[in-house]
């Protein structure tokens, strides 16, 4: 009888778990010749090398069985590392790149070699490195729950975002949904991955609104760990791997959404067919494709005025009526949306969309719809990148914050370098020393030396007191170099308890000397203050300062600062 019963629990179970069970992935068959033969891969995974579970060849074995051509190593680090060549691997491309923390969420950056020093701190001076350096920046999941990873410099010439992040997306659901998952994932895992993902509204409408300015890549980011931790965040989750479930699997995520490349046909060499692959992503000649609900899919926006043709991602110049034309592998049931300037269009259903729009400049991207696609509100299946129509150049970045001020008089500061004084951590050194520049000016020459023990947060730093604050003035000019690439913290410091409270502003510093230019109301604060700007009437310090952030442990150098003056507000 006790058999019985357990056989009636058992069976009850399995059937409770097979009716929560969401629907296979529709298997679609070959892609039709005029669509060409689609080049799919992952962006954005980690391995061992940082907080993955698996290693590179791990990574490659699953995307090979996944059917994906190539995928995109993102492991967090400070760009220091020098990336692994691409390789083929297991079948499949891999290619190497960065994802680095800053103060206003992750940024990943591809294309980036070796950097010089470390690159972290506030965002803007992140995203300025990383061109500096010829690197692509992307915003990583502006959707996260968790406020340390969520993207938030928007007013920044990011050059990309990620539409569609699979860590992000299963935070923000109910307990019942990650209970479902649970039950589900050993049977239909890619399928029960993308049951969680949602809509993005909010990072659809962001994306629409930067296009109106100028280019921004959207991309979908797998954001694969293969790791679940079992003690949550923090220092108690790096302790053991012991503590970390190696799901969801890598095979898994790869099969739950991909991207895919308009044109772009790969050769087998893998330096070259890097560069194909990175150059089709950054032009913006991708797209994304939701696998868990129909797979493969496939995608083929472009436009033509005249005699004058664009694919996804670039400009058309208007010289007559405008033609957008879209093929897709889909099923029969899809129905293809244009969005014009961040406003959906009346659907098509069908795999074509062959359509003569007004002959004015607009913004123009695809999505595809499926009924019964996972979310609410439904994800995309499909997303394309823009066709900026009527825009010249698309590309260029955003303009700096204009001054609200004429340039004032400049008034030197600091002018008696006897009266500066050096400040350090335990274990770090420094020196001051008076030269001459080459102008023949006075030149304040700081020798540093860091402390090899990181976790004391090492730093080593320049102060000039100023008495009078700082109250009437707009901006801080001097000039700066420096033995090496490197940054220096410029500070204010207001001597409001034991440690007091500062604001900064990172400044690149290179091998040649020069002119800098910081506006007083660029500054952020530097951890907690009482105010969001610094209340310069209170200010007793200017500090140059050396640290961690972007400078190794157990290092030393020199840099020098010459003209230090503040120059004069003017205007009401």
């Amino acid at each position: 009888m006790t058999r019985r019963l357990l056989g009636i629990a058992l069976l009850a179970g399995l059937t409770g778990v097979w009716s929560l069970l969401p629907p296979p992935a529709r298997q679609l068959g070959s892609v039709p010749p005029p669509l060409g033969s689609p080049v799919h891969g992952v962006f954005h995974v980690h391995t061992d090398r940082s907080d993955g579970g698996g290693s590179i060849d791990d990574v490659a074995e699953a995307a090979a069985r996944a059917g994906l051509q190539f995928v995109v190593v993102t492991d967090h680090g400070d760009g220091t590392r020098p990336p692994e060549p691409p390789a083929y691997r297991s079948g499949a491309l891999v290619i190497d790149a960065v994802e680095i923390s800053t103060n206003q969420g992750h940024l990943v950056a591809l294309g980036l070699g070796e950097a010089p020093y470390r690159l972290g701190g506030d965002g803007r001076d992140v995203v300025e490195d990383v061109h500096r350096l010829g690197g692509f920046a992307v915003a990583a999941h502006p959707d996260s729950a968790r406020r340390s990873l969520r993207w938030s410099a928007w007013d920044q010439p990011i050059d990309a975002l990620e539409w569609l992040n699979g860590d992000s997306e299963w935070r923000d659901e109910p307990r019942s949904q990650i209970a479902r998952l649970a039950l589900t994932y050993l049977l239909r895992s890619p399928e029960s991955l993308g049951r969680v993902l949602d809509r993005p509204d909010a990072t659809l409408a962001r994306w629409d609104a930067l296009t109106a300015a100028r280019r921004i890549v959207a991309v979908a980011g797998s954001d694969a760990h293969a790791r679940l931790r079992l003690v949550g965040e923090g220092a108690q989750a790096s302790r053991t791997d012991a503590l970390a479930l190696r799901v969801p699997g890598y095979e898994a995520v790869f099969r739950a959404f991909s991207i895919g490349l308009q044109g772009t046909v790969l050769s087998g060499d893998a330096a070259a067919d890097s560069a194909a692959v990175l150059g089709a992503l950054t032009a913006g000649r991708v797209y994304s494709v939701i696998d868990a609900a129909a797979t493969p899919g496939a995608l083929r926006f472009e436009a033509s005025s005249g005699n004058l043709t664009a694919a996804a991602g670039d400009a058309l110049p208007i010289d007559g009526p405008v033609r957008l034309q879209v093929r897709i592998h889909a099923p029969s049931t899809a129905r293809i949306v244009l969005v014009q300037d961040g406003r959906r269009l009346e659907p098509v259903a069908g795999t074509w969309l062959d359509r003569v729009v007004e002959a004015v400049p607009a913004v123009y991207r695809v999505e595809v719809e499926l009924p019964g696609a996972p979310g609410q509100p439904p994800v995309p299946w499909m997303l394309s990148n823009p066709i900026y129509v009527g825009r010249e150049d698309p590309s260029g970045q955003a303009e700096p914050r204009a001054s609200a001020e004429q340039s004032g008089a400049v008034t030197p500061l600091g002018a008696d370098i006897a009266e500066w004084a050096i400040e350090h951590s335990e274990g770090s050194d420094a020196a001051l020393d008076e030269g001459r520049g080459l102008s023949g000016g006075v030149q304040a020459q700081i020798r540093y030396a860091i402390s090899g023990a990181e976790s004391s947060h090492p730093y080593a730093a320049a102060a000039v007191p100023l008495p009078d604050g700082l109250a009437g003035f707009a901006r801080l000019r001097f000039r700066i170099g420096a033995d090496r690439p490197m940054r220096v913290s410029v500070q204010l410091r207001v001597p409001a308890s034991e440690t007091g409270e500062r604001w900064q502003r990172s400044v690149y510093v290179a091998d040649v000397t020069r002119d800098v230019s910081i506006d007083l109301d660029d500054l952020r604060p530097f951890k907690d203050t009482s105010e969001q700007l610094p209340p310069l009437d209170l200010v007793r310090d200017l500090l140059f300062v050396v640290d961690t952030v972007n400078t190794a442990s157990g290092s030393s150098g020199l840099f020098w600062i010459e003209g230090l003056g503040g120059e004069v507000r003017s205007g009401p």
